[in-house]
């Protein structure tokens, strides 16, 4: 039997720093139920930790149902992560026509003004394609993301902001995956309990 000179289970990438903006995406072996497969959106990093929210955990609920005095709103209610679940947060394209929106990438603000986000809701000045609500976030302690960075649970990369307010639950982490090349495509492609195989 020959032995392979690498590992496929090994991240293979020049390992990007994680900043603001970026994205990490989990390795395809990272289990529970806000991480696995996740795709996560760094809005905050620095000597304070870091703060993101993941693009692709649907609540299966809609923010009108849970926000007073939202009208309809088409967009789903995300779980931004395992911290203050009971929270409130929000994306969005509106940028400063939003007090107080803090600019993460080109395109896309974190935050602001909640009640001109729902007055701008209200009067079909704002829709699902521009703003996305998130319950709870995902957080880190100081150097604990750099950690489990370097322990390969998460691969450091960017995205076209498109995707981050259009992604499809199902098919992000999979299209974030395979656009990294190589064996990553490979990684893509495994089941998420491997007993299925």
């Amino acid at each position: 039997m020959r032995k392979l000179d690498f590992n496929i289970f090994e991240n293979r990438l020049p390992k990007l720093k994680p900043q603001k903006g970026r994205i990490l995406i989990a390795d395809p072996f990272l289990k529970g139920p806000y991480f696995g497969r996740s795709i996560i959106l760094l809005t905050e990093h620095g000597d304070h930790g870091a703060v993101g929210f993941v693009l692709n955990k649907s609540s299966n609920l809609y923010p009108d149902e849970v926000i007073d005095d939202l009208f309809s709103f088409k967009g789903e209610l995300y779980i931004g992560g395992p911290v203050s679940g009971d929270t409130l947060h929000f994306l969005h394209t509106l940028g400063d026509v939003v007090p107080g929106a803090v600019k993460i990438t080109d395109s896309i603000y974190w935050g602001g003004d909640f009640d001109t986000i729902k007055d701008l809701i209200n009067k079909d000045s704002a829709n699902y394609k521009q703003v996305r609500f998130f319950a709870g976030y995902s957080g880190w302690s100081p150097k604990q993301l750099e950690a489990e960075i370097e322990e390969n649970s998460w691969i450091v990369t960017e995205i076209e902001d498109e995707m981050i307010m259009d992604g499809d639950d199902e098919s992000i982490w999979k299209y974030s995956m395979e656009s990294l090349g190589d064996v990553y495509k490979a990684w893509s492609g495994f089941p998420e309990d491997p007993s299925f195989n």
